[in-house]
Protein backbone atom coordinates (compact mmCIF):
# COMPACT_ATOMS: atom_id res chain seq x y z
CA UNK A 1 0.00 0.00 0.00
CA UNK A 2 1.26 3.44 -0.83
CA UNK A 3 1.99 5.70 1.59
CA UNK A 4 2.27 8.94 -0.62
CA UNK A 5 -0.19 11.83 0.97
CA UNK A 6 -1.08 13.08 -2.49
CA UNK A 7 -2.38 9.52 -3.32
CA UNK A 8 -3.94 9.35 0.04
CA UNK A 9 -5.54 12.49 -0.22
CA UNK A 10 -6.98 11.78 -3.85
CA UNK A 11 -8.49 8.51 -2.64
CA UNK A 12 -10.19 10.34 0.58
CA UNK A 13 -11.94 12.69 -2.49
CA UNK A 14 -12.73 10.22 -4.97
CA UNK A 15 -14.11 8.27 -2.00
CA UNK A 16 -16.12 11.08 -1.07
CA UNK A 17 -17.25 12.03 -4.77
CA UNK A 18 -18.32 8.88 -5.13
CA UNK A 19 -20.91 9.03 -2.40
CA UNK A 20 -22.12 11.98 -3.82
CA UNK A 21 -24.31 10.09 -6.23
CA UNK A 22 -26.53 12.06 -9.03
CA UNK A 23 -25.93 15.20 -6.50
CA UNK A 24 -22.45 15.36 -8.02
CA UNK A 25 -24.12 15.95 -11.59
CA UNK A 26 -26.18 19.05 -10.36
CA UNK A 27 -22.45 20.67 -9.89
CA UNK A 28 -20.65 22.49 -7.23
CA UNK A 29 -23.59 25.14 -6.48
CA UNK A 30 -25.93 22.42 -5.46
CA UNK A 31 -23.33 20.70 -3.64
CA UNK A 32 -22.13 23.87 -1.60
CA UNK A 33 -25.86 23.62 0.00
CA UNK A 34 -25.21 20.40 1.65
CA UNK A 35 -24.10 20.70 5.07
CA UNK A 36 -22.98 17.27 5.22
CA UNK A 37 -20.28 17.45 2.27
CA UNK A 38 -19.15 20.77 3.03
CA UNK A 39 -18.42 19.37 6.67
CA UNK A 40 -16.77 16.26 4.90
CA UNK A 41 -14.18 18.47 2.79
CA UNK A 42 -13.56 21.09 6.33
CA UNK A 43 -12.67 18.25 8.33
CA UNK A 44 -9.98 16.60 6.17
CA UNK A 45 -8.50 20.33 5.93
CA UNK A 46 -6.04 20.87 8.63
CA UNK A 47 -4.16 17.67 8.14
CA UNK A 48 -4.00 17.74 4.75
CA UNK A 49 -2.19 21.33 4.72
CA UNK A 50 0.28 20.21 7.87
CA UNK A 51 1.05 16.54 5.76
CA UNK A 52 1.41 18.25 2.88
CA UNK A 53 3.62 21.62 3.54
CA UNK A 54 5.89 18.89 6.01
CA UNK A 55 6.34 16.50 3.61
CA UNK A 56 5.65 17.06 -0.02
CA UNK A 57 6.98 21.11 0.38
CA UNK A 58 7.53 22.23 -3.48
CA UNK A 59 7.39 19.36 -4.97
CA UNK A 60 5.64 19.20 -8.40
CA UNK A 61 2.21 18.41 -9.39
CA UNK A 62 2.79 15.25 -11.76
CA UNK A 63 3.44 16.12 -15.43
CA UNK A 64 2.47 14.09 -18.28
CA UNK A 65 2.99 13.50 -22.24
CA UNK A 66 1.41 15.11 -25.17
CA UNK A 67 -0.19 11.64 -25.92
CA UNK A 68 -2.45 11.88 -22.79
CA UNK A 69 -3.67 15.83 -23.09
CA UNK A 70 -7.93 15.09 -22.99
CA UNK A 71 -9.51 15.94 -26.42
CA UNK A 72 -12.45 17.55 -24.81
CA UNK A 73 -11.26 19.23 -21.98
CA UNK A 74 -14.27 19.66 -19.80
CA UNK A 75 -14.83 23.38 -18.95
CA UNK A 76 -15.75 24.11 -15.00
CA UNK A 77 -17.89 27.17 -13.36
CA UNK A 78 -18.97 29.56 -15.76
CA UNK A 79 -18.54 29.42 -19.69
CA UNK A 80 -18.81 32.92 -20.43
CA UNK A 81 -19.00 36.04 -18.33
CA UNK A 82 -22.19 38.48 -19.17
CA UNK A 83 -21.01 41.73 -17.85
CA UNK A 84 -20.72 44.01 -20.16
CA UNK A 85 -17.01 45.10 -19.31
CA UNK A 86 -16.02 41.26 -20.16
CA UNK A 87 -18.12 41.14 -23.27
CA UNK A 88 -16.65 44.47 -24.96
CA UNK A 89 -13.17 43.53 -24.23
CA UNK A 90 -13.68 39.94 -25.40
CA UNK A 91 -15.43 41.81 -28.83
CA UNK A 92 -11.83 42.91 -29.36
CA UNK A 93 -9.75 39.70 -28.32
CA UNK A 94 -8.72 41.02 -25.27
CA UNK A 95 -6.56 43.68 -27.32
CA UNK A 96 -7.79 46.59 -24.62
CA UNK A 97 -7.64 44.05 -21.31
CA UNK A 98 -5.38 44.83 -18.70
CA UNK A 99 -4.02 43.01 -15.57
CA UNK A 100 -4.59 45.07 -12.49
CA UNK A 101 -2.06 44.28 -9.78
CA UNK A 102 -1.58 46.53 -6.10
CA UNK A 103 -2.84 46.19 -2.45
CA UNK A 104 0.19 45.41 -0.68
CA UNK A 105 3.25 46.26 -3.27
CA UNK A 106 5.51 48.56 -3.59
CA UNK A 107 5.10 49.07 -7.43
CA UNK A 108 1.39 48.73 -8.66
CA UNK A 109 1.26 47.88 -12.07
CA UNK A 110 -0.89 46.92 -14.94
CA UNK A 111 -0.30 44.27 -17.57
CA UNK A 112 -1.12 44.03 -21.09
CA UNK A 113 -1.25 40.22 -22.87
CA UNK A 114 1.42 40.94 -24.60
CA UNK A 115 3.56 42.46 -21.51
CA UNK A 116 2.76 39.03 -20.08
CA UNK A 117 3.78 36.72 -22.57
CA UNK A 118 7.22 38.67 -22.37
CA UNK A 119 7.61 37.50 -18.92
CA UNK A 120 9.43 34.31 -17.78
CA UNK A 121 7.24 31.27 -18.47
CA UNK A 122 6.63 27.62 -17.59
CA UNK A 123 4.81 25.03 -19.83
CA UNK A 124 3.17 22.35 -18.01
CA UNK A 125 0.86 19.31 -18.99
CA UNK A 126 -0.97 18.57 -15.63
CA UNK A 127 -4.21 16.95 -14.56
CA UNK A 128 -6.94 19.03 -13.35
CA UNK A 129 -8.96 17.54 -10.44
CA UNK A 130 -12.31 19.14 -9.71
CA UNK A 131 -14.00 18.52 -6.39
CA UNK A 132 -17.28 17.19 -8.35
CA UNK A 133 -14.82 14.03 -9.34
CA UNK A 134 -14.04 14.61 -12.44
CA UNK A 135 -10.85 15.06 -14.18
CA UNK A 136 -8.90 16.05 -17.29
CA UNK A 137 -5.25 16.73 -18.35
CA UNK A 138 -4.16 19.76 -20.77
CA UNK A 139 -1.22 21.51 -21.67
CA UNK A 140 -0.84 24.85 -19.91
CA UNK A 141 2.08 28.05 -20.83
CA UNK A 142 1.72 30.85 -19.03
CA UNK A 143 3.55 33.65 -16.65
CA UNK A 144 5.09 32.37 -13.81
CA UNK A 145 3.74 33.89 -10.64
CA UNK A 146 6.81 34.19 -8.90
CA UNK A 147 8.80 36.75 -10.58
CA UNK A 148 5.72 38.91 -11.29
CA UNK A 149 5.42 39.39 -7.58
CA UNK A 150 9.30 39.83 -7.78
CA UNK A 151 8.65 42.59 -10.41
CA UNK A 152 6.12 44.34 -8.70
CA UNK A 153 7.95 43.80 -4.63
CA UNK A 154 5.96 42.67 -2.18
CA UNK A 155 5.61 44.19 1.10
CA UNK A 156 6.35 42.96 4.15
CA UNK A 157 3.30 42.49 5.46
CA UNK A 158 1.62 40.85 2.44
CA UNK A 159 0.45 36.59 3.08
CA UNK A 160 -2.07 36.57 0.50
CA UNK A 161 -2.59 36.92 -3.06
CA UNK A 162 -5.97 36.90 -4.29
CA UNK A 163 -7.36 36.84 -7.70
CA UNK A 164 -10.53 38.90 -8.49
CA UNK A 165 -12.25 37.44 -11.75
CA UNK A 166 -15.18 38.79 -14.29
CA UNK A 167 -17.62 36.11 -13.73
CA UNK A 168 -21.12 35.84 -11.32
CA UNK A 169 -22.13 32.10 -10.77
CA UNK A 170 -25.26 33.49 -9.60
CA UNK A 171 -27.96 35.44 -9.34
CA UNK A 172 -26.47 37.20 -6.38
CA UNK A 173 -23.86 39.19 -8.78
CA UNK A 174 -21.16 38.33 -6.29
CA UNK A 175 -18.28 38.18 -9.03
CA UNK A 176 -15.69 35.11 -8.49
CA UNK A 177 -12.55 35.15 -6.84
CA UNK A 178 -9.41 33.05 -5.02
CA UNK A 179 -6.41 33.46 -2.89
CA UNK A 180 -3.19 31.66 -2.29
CA UNK A 181 -0.58 32.02 -0.14
CA UNK A 182 2.70 33.62 -0.64
CA UNK A 183 4.21 29.97 -0.74
CA UNK A 184 1.72 28.51 -3.18
CA UNK A 185 2.19 31.07 -5.50
CA UNK A 186 6.18 31.21 -5.73
CA UNK A 187 6.00 27.24 -6.47
CA UNK A 188 7.46 26.41 -9.90
CA UNK A 189 4.47 24.98 -11.28
CA UNK A 190 2.21 28.33 -10.56
CA UNK A 191 1.48 30.22 -13.62
CA UNK A 192 -1.16 32.67 -14.85
CA UNK A 193 -2.33 30.90 -17.95
CA UNK A 194 -2.70 32.69 -21.40
CA UNK A 195 -2.25 29.18 -23.76
CA UNK A 196 -4.30 25.75 -23.47
CA UNK A 197 -2.79 23.25 -25.65
CA UNK A 198 -0.93 25.55 -27.88
CA UNK A 199 -3.62 28.02 -28.79
CA UNK A 200 -5.00 30.88 -26.70
CA UNK A 201 -6.97 29.84 -24.19
CA UNK A 202 -10.95 29.68 -24.99
CA UNK A 203 -13.70 32.08 -23.21
CA UNK A 204 -15.10 28.72 -22.04
CA UNK A 205 -11.77 28.21 -20.17
CA UNK A 206 -10.86 31.49 -18.63
CA UNK A 207 -9.79 33.82 -21.60
CA UNK A 208 -7.96 35.43 -21.42
CA UNK A 209 -6.02 34.51 -18.31
CA UNK A 210 -6.74 31.97 -15.68
CA UNK A 211 -4.94 31.05 -12.54
CA UNK A 212 -2.78 27.42 -12.82
CA UNK A 213 -2.32 26.61 -8.82
CA UNK A 214 -1.45 22.80 -9.43
CA UNK A 215 -1.24 21.63 -6.19
CA UNK A 216 -5.17 22.56 -5.21
CA UNK A 217 -8.05 21.17 -6.57
CA UNK A 218 -10.30 22.85 -9.46
CA UNK A 219 -12.24 25.87 -7.94
CA UNK A 220 -8.85 27.18 -6.56
CA UNK A 221 -7.89 27.70 -10.47
CA UNK A 222 -9.59 31.21 -11.19
CA UNK A 223 -10.58 32.07 -14.56
CA UNK A 224 -11.22 35.20 -16.42
CA UNK A 225 -8.98 37.05 -13.98
CA UNK A 226 -8.87 40.75 -14.12
CA UNK A 227 -6.80 41.96 -10.93
CA UNK A 228 -4.62 40.78 -8.27
CA UNK A 229 -4.28 41.87 -4.85
CA UNK A 230 -1.56 40.89 -1.98
CA UNK A 231 -3.33 41.27 1.09
CA UNK A 232 -2.72 40.79 4.75
CA UNK A 233 -6.01 38.84 6.10
CA UNK A 234 -8.84 38.08 4.18
CA UNK A 235 -11.09 39.98 6.78
CA UNK A 236 -12.31 42.56 4.21
CA UNK A 237 -13.40 40.02 0.56
CA UNK A 238 -16.41 39.04 0.75
CA UNK A 239 -17.64 36.78 3.51
CA UNK A 240 -13.60 36.45 4.89
CA UNK A 241 -12.70 32.87 4.10
CA UNK A 242 -10.80 33.68 1.16
CA UNK A 243 -12.79 33.12 -1.70
CA UNK A 244 -16.18 32.77 -3.78
CA UNK A 245 -16.69 28.99 -2.81
CA UNK A 246 -14.96 29.18 0.52
CA UNK A 247 -17.51 31.27 1.74
CA UNK A 248 -20.07 29.03 0.45
CA UNK A 249 -18.65 26.10 3.10
CA UNK A 250 -15.42 25.14 0.90
CA UNK A 251 -11.94 24.73 2.05
CA UNK A 252 -9.47 27.00 1.82
CA UNK A 253 -6.56 24.82 1.42
CA UNK A 254 -7.87 22.39 -1.50
CA UNK A 255 -4.81 20.21 -1.87
CA UNK A 256 -4.42 17.07 -3.68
Amino acid sequence: MSNDPTLGRRRFLTRAAAALGTAALAGCDQLSQESWFTQLLASAEGVTRAVQRAVIGQALAREYAEADITRNFRANGTTEPQSDEYQALADKDFADWLLEIGGLVERPAKLSLTELRALPARTQITRHDCVEGWSCIGKWAGARLGPILDKVGVKSNARYVVFFCADALDLSGDKYYESIDLAGAYHPQTILAYDMNNAPLTVPHGAPLRLRFERQLGYKMAKYVMRIELVESFAQLGRGKGGYWEDRGYEWYAGI
